[in-house]
């Protein structure tokens, strides 16, 4: 009998060896990703076997690619006509784009109009929201005056005070005949239940959810979340950023203390391609290719100001990493300065390649990121990238006047982008998300007064610093550093 179990137990490991090399196949040929990425999952593969694989299943396989939202030949064809028109007028310096900006950052352009189809809107205004209580106070009042439809889209809805006051005020805009929309993802608001909208649905209101569990239970695509923040109303204002909806981004919370963050209120054209990147996420969260019966609000925008912008997306429905690529780009356009703010930074090896060239440029770098992390594993792999860049020069400011959320890139004080992305892999390749460009720089230069006055609440973490670091910070580096592909 001892045998039996011998030769069972033997045949079972040989089965586990036999199971984990065909899942390592499967990551290596069967998808193609990140070198890097690769590489983490066969070690999680192999370190963890049947566990590993397990794992691979709700946080490793990859989405299908081939026209994720279902579009038409026609609506395909359109917008493709839409880009190429673009890149003509751009090219043969149109009256409509000449403008100084435009001209200077004419391949920053393309590229996003190419990659990812980023009309240029010209005619915009924005105003730029850094706290909490300012921000919701705008979008409140706003809310209060749509008079057509409100379409909003957030990855955290909290069940606390603040997430029942939006709601509130989301079911009197529904009662007096406004369409409301709303659409979260299932990870970021998984505290969020059916019956918290019960009000809002039998006022007509619509609710939504991004990658819901199967059967309500189980959610294998646990990995891939809609990481947008995007609100348009009656079709004329439009908000993007980084703040999601619950106390702690009004500075409630103990464990993060006072929020700093970033976001854009806009009006203009720019909220037109805001507008039908909502109705994307919206349509395709219907599981249904179109809906008659949802109209969409188009209105005619008035605007004067010349504040031209792009609105870029990503996500891993894309081959290409929109969003990184666009950034790496900017930075290589960089003359004198390039400014970050990002509460992750744990780069690729082409984003970290474009900083070390610029630095090696005889560029000025600032990079903040926060001093009082909300991941450990997190921070300890953002301060070994950082650690390198201290080596060619770049200075790092850790903020310690609460958390710092904020995602903004300045170049130049001319350009910049605000929006939704972190500087990681998972922005980068797992998440959806949505960044504006705007080529203003009475923008930029507020973005960079912004950055300054920050600066005076934070410590300037130094080259000496990451040297002197103990030996067990060094240690934990290093496996983060080692997981960060996948963090």
């Amino acid at each position: 009998m001892l045998l039996d179990w011998t030769v069972i137990l033997s045949w079972a490991l040989y089965g586990v060896l036999i199971l984990n090399v065909l899942f390592a196949l499967a990551v290596i040929f069967a998808e193609r990703r990140d070198v890097g990425a690769t590489w983490a999952w066969l070690l999680v593969l192999f370190f963890l076997p049947i566990l590993g694989f397990i794992i691979y299943l709700f946080l490793g396989r990859q989405l299908k690619k081939d026209n994720f939202y279902n579009l038409s030949v026609e609506e395909r064809s359109f917008h493709s006509l839409q880009v190429e028109t673009q890149i003509e007028q751009i090219r043969k310096q149109d009256p409509l784009l000449e403008l100084p900006l435009l001209e200077k950052y004419e391949q920053l352009i393309e590229m996003n109009l190419r990659s990812a189809k980023s009309l240029v809107s010209v005619h915009n205004q924005s105003m730029i929201l850094h706290d909490g209580e300012q921000k919701f106070k705008e979008l409140m009042q706003d809310i209060r005056q749509a008079e057509t439809e409100i379409n909003i889209q957030y990855y955290i809805i909290q069940r606390d005070a603040l997430g029942q006051a939006l709601l509130k005020e989301l079911i009197e805009r529904a009662k007096a005949g406004v369409k409301v929309r709303l659409l979260y993802d299932a990870v970021g608001s998984r505290s969020l239940r059916h019956s918290d909208f019960k009000e809002l649905i039998a006022n007509e209101g619509e609710v939504r959810v991004f990658f819901p569990p199967t059967l309500g239970l189980i959610n294998f695509k646990l990995n891939n979340r809609n990481h947008r923040k995007v609100v348009i109303i009656d079709g004329k204002i439009g908000y993007v950023g980084g703040f999601n909806v619950g106390t702690e981004y009004l500075g409630l919370v103990d464990k993060f203390g006072y929020w700093r963050d970033t976001h854009l209120r806009v009006e203009g054209d720019v909220v037109y391609h805001l507008q039908h990147r909502f109705i994307l996420d919206w349509n395709y969260s219907g599981h249904r290719d179109h809906d008659p019966e949802n109209t969409f609000c188009f209105a005619r925008h008035e605007i004067q100001d010349q504040s031209p912008m792009q609105i870029v997306t990503s996500g891993p429905n894309s081959d290409t990493e929109h969003l990184k690529n666009m950034m790496v780009k900017m930075i290589m356009s960089a003359k004198h300065r390039v400014i970050i703010q990002t509460p992750y930074f744990i780069p690729d090896t082409s984003f970290m390649d474009a900083c070390k060239m610029a630095l090696l440029a005889g560029i000025q770098m600032d990079i903040m990121i926060p001093g009082k992390p909300d991941h450990p594993f997190v921070m300890w792999a953002s301060l070994s990238f950082l650690g390198e860049l201290l080596d060619y020069g770049a200075n790092v400011y850790m903020y310690d006047d609460g958390f710092l959320h904020a995602k903004t890139l300045v170049v130049d004080d001319e350009i910049a982008t605000v929006g939704t992305t972190n500087l990681d892999a998972r922005s980068f390749r797992l998440n959806f998300e949505v960044n504006a460009v705007i080529y203003d720089e009475r923008v930029a230069l507020e973005l960079v007064s912004l950055f300054e006055s920050d600066t005076a609440v934070c410590r300037k973490y130094t080259a000496e610093d990451y040297e002197s670091r103990k030996w067990t910070v060094r240690l934990r580096e290093g496996v983060s550093r080692l997981l960060s592909p996948i963090l």
